[in-house]
């Protein structure tokens, strides 16, 4: 499976938000776990948030797979995800992105990755 890109899915859940079709409270709704997660292993990017305009954006990596097996569903590093890329045949990983200050999050991508996956 290809890279899955959720840019136009999120814009319609913001153009949603501005109209009043959904509320904040609906979309800045992160999981307590998420937001630990964002925070301590979390990588920080250079946009701002959507909803608070804030520069606390991360971006979490979460990897799901047979082979992982007790560690399918983690939160990953990106040098942890480079070393599983080398020891793993195939996996599924998840991007998400997530404010530390409202507690937005939205999932980014979705790509398959690993030893036997090309590309």
């Amino acid at each position: 499976m290809a890279t899955v890109d959720y840019r136009m899915r999120k814009r319609a859940l913001l153009r949603q938000l501005r109209r009043g079709l959904v509320s904040r409270i609906d979309v800045c709704d992160a999981h307590p776990e998420l937001i630990r997660a964002a925070k301590h292993i979390g990588e920080p990017t250079r946009d701002e948030c959507p909803i608070c305009g804030c520069d606390g954006l991360r971006l979490v990596l979460y990897t799901y797979g047979k082979e992982l097996k007790r560690a399918n569903g983690w939160p990953r590093r990106s040098a942890e995800l480079r070393e599983l890329r080398g020891s793993v045949d195939q996996f599924r990983c998840y991007v998400v992105e997530v404010c530390l200050d409202c507690s937005w999050n939205h999932l980014v991508r979705a790509f398959d990755t690993g030893r036997r996956v090309a590309g």
